[in-house]
Formats: structure tokens, C-alpha cells, sequence
């Protein structure tokens, strides 16, 4: 029975994707894998916890990119030796890799512990909060940041190698897809579901609300801390600009271009946007119509538009629309939706619970 729980079309999908993207490098590991492939992985490893607490948890959170950010700034901080800026401890690289998810869960499973009584609007308003006192915290200490931020970061080894950081972000984003999956259908991510649903009853039911949202947020801190780690091993440098309002709705905004109920979304998003970011320029007379690259927010905006127009399921809904169209399997088959109950409605009043 496991066996044939296991033998899915979409598990065999993914493997036979995690495979092509492990053997791309052997065919082209130039631009296109060490940076195109690379930052659409790290993007959609932070874009799929947005998806995995909106979907499964009714939190829409503007926090990820702060916790993604505070990873790096303490590996950072932790890794380097004196003579850069920040705390300059020197510490082996693997123990500054662990100092930075320990410091990254902790901060995210505080904040998500005053998070936990508020839902919709407020919630979504509180995470903005969490991410410009983020910004505004490591721009202002110059102890571990300042406004030129920290640099001349070396990824441990192996991952100094570009092509051995995009495998490593290969394999860290088909785990983080398979675990999210996997929590949806245990004990903890059903009662996560029913807090969603119906907050009031679970209550009532025994199950302890603010305790089930505060570990889901908690994780999904712990997942984008990875990311971030991975994204400051590529970059070699983290300032306070990259954790700013800007970079945070982008994350936001490529979890919509996929589609915020599909765990792939969140890929598929993030390598739309960084093809567009990337290659918007390249386009034959785009700058005819007044698309130059100063106006790729322009592009992005009219692309969102155009694809909630179209569905507001994004990308990945669209093609369920048109494999179904088609006579395609259901989605239960072949796809990996998320649950389709309706998230919890957003409260009035003060946006605490009873």
C-alpha cells in the first residue's frame, strides 16, 4: 500500500524532474544553470513556506524574507574572521551554518508566538511590521550589519563550486516540496488545516490554536532560513536592502504568479520571474512599447494582472484548466493542490480570537 501511495504520476513527475535539473549541468553549466536556475530555486524555496502558510495554515506572511535574511547576516557575522564587518567571531563555517538556523527558528518561532492570535488582515499587517523593524534593525546596528551590509561571505565547502550550490539548492527544494506534502497529511498539518477552517471550533475541540500557527510559522522561518543561506553562498554579500519592502512583496508577488494553492507554484513563479527579470532587455523591439529594463516592475504589474484575470489560481491553475480541458486526469491524480476549503474569513474588530 505505501508502495503504490508512492508510485503517484505527480511523485513520478517530480522525480523525473529533479533528475533533468541534476543532469543539466553536464549539458550547459554556464549562465543559465549557475545563475538563472540557481536564484529561481532560492526564490521559490522561500515562496513555497508563503504557500505552505497560506494554504494550509490561513497566514498570508510578509515575514519570509526577513528570516531568510537573518540567516545570512549571522552566518555572516559568525563565519567571517577579523577584518570584515559584523562580529567577525570566526567560527567554522558548518558551526556558523548551524548558529544562523538556530538564531533564524528562534526569532521566528517569537514572532510567531505574538503573531498567533491574529488573523487575516492583522496578521498580514503584523508580518509587514516584523519585516521593516528587520530592515530597519540591521541597518542601523552596525555591530552586525550597518547599511553596507556584510561581504566578502565564502560558502563552506563544497559549495564555493556554483554548479555544486545549484545542485545543493536542487535537492534542498525537492525535500522542502516533499516535506511540505508530507506535513499536509500527518496529524499536525490536518489539525493546522481545521485551525484554517474553523479557528473557533478546534478551540473549542481542545486543539491549541495559537500553539499549532506558532510551529507552522516557525517552520516555514526554519525552510527560508536555509534559503537564505543558500541565497548568501551565491551572492557573497547580504546588506539591508535585500530584506526592505521592495524585495518582500517580490517574494510575495512570485508566490501569486504560480499559484498561492500549489506548492510548485512557488517555482514556477520564481523562474518567471527571474526569466523576465533577466531577459526582459533580450526581448526583439520591447523597447518600442516603452518596456525598457527601468520598467520591469511595469512588466511584472501587468503580468500578475493579466494571469488573476485569467486565474487566480496562477500558472500552475491554468494548466489544470487546460489539462482538464483536454480530458486530463483530475487534480486529485495528477496534481499537488492544497486543500480547496475556503480559508478562514478575516475578522472584525481587533483581529484576536475569543
Amino acid at each position: 500500500m505505501t508502495a503504490r501511495r508512492l508510485l503517484t504520476p505527480a511523485n513520478a513527475a517530480l522525480a523525473v524532474l529533479v533528475v533533468l535539473l541534476l543532469a543539466l549541468p553536464a549539458i550547459n553549466s554556464g549562465f543559465f544553470v549557475t545563475f538563472v536556475l540557481t536564484q529561481a530555486l532560492i526564490y521559490g524555496l522561500i515562496a513555497v513556506t508563503i504557500v505552505f502558510l497560506t494554504s494550509h495554515g490561513g497566514m498570508i506572511s510578509l515575514a519570509q524574507l526577513l528570516f531568510a535574511g537573518i540567516a545570512g547576516f549571522m552566518f555572516g557575522n559568525a563565519a567571517l574572521e577579523s577584518g570584515a564587518r559584523g562580529l567577525n567571531l570566526g567560527w567554522p563555517p558548518w558551526v556558523a551554518v548551524l548558529f544562523a538556523l538556530a538564531v533564524t527558528t528562534a526569532v521566528a518561532f517569537l514572532l510567531g508566538a505574538l503573531a498567533s492570535r491574529t488573523t487575516g488582515i492583522y496578521f498580514l499587517m503584523l508580518t509587514l511590521v516584523y519585516g521593516v523593524i528587520g530592515y530597519t534593525f540591521f541597518a542601523q546596528v552596525v555591530t552586525v550589519s550597518g547599511p553596507g551590509g556584510v561581504t566578502s561571505i565564502v560558502a563552506p565547502e563544497p559549495f564555493t563550486d556554483r554548479v555544486n550550490l545549484y545542485y545543493a539548492a536542487v535537492v534542498l527544494s525537492a525535500l522542502a516540496y516533499l516535506a511540505f506534502r508530507a506535513i499536509g497529511r500527518t496529524n499536525f498539518g490536518l489539525a493546522l488545516q481545521g485551525v484554517r477552517d474553523d479557528p473557533v471550533r478546534m478551540s473549542s475541540l481542545g486543539f491549541n490554536v495559537p500553539l499549532h500557527r506558532t510551529l507552522a510559522f516557525t517552520l516555514g522561518g526554519f525552510v527560508a532560513g536555509v534559503a537564505g543561506l543558500l541565497n548568501v553562498w551565491w551572492r557573497g554579500q547580504i546588506d539591508p536592502a535585500s530584506i526592505s519592502i521592495g524585495p518582500t512583496l517580490i517574494v510575495l508577488i512570485i508566490a501569486v504568479i504560480g499559484g498561492i494553492s500549489y506548492f510548485e507554484g512557488a517555482w514556477l513563479g520564481a523562474l518567471v520571474y527571474v526569466l523576465l527579470d533577466t531577459y526582459t532587455d533580450s526581448i526583439p523591439l520591447i523597447d518600442r512599447i516603452g518596456l525598457t529594463p527601468d520598467r520591469f516592475n511595469t512588466v511584472i504589474g501587468l503580468m500578475v494582472l493579466l494571469i488573476m484575470v485569467l486565474s487566480p489560481e496562477g500558472l500552475v491553475g491554468i494548466l489544470e484548466r487546460v489539462r482538464r480541458g483536454r480530458g486530463g486526469a483530475s487534480p486529485s491524480e495528477h496534481s499537488i493542490e492544497l486543500p480547496t476549503t475556503s480559508p478562514t474569513p478575516v475578522q472584525t474588530g481587533s483581529g484576536r480570537e475569543p
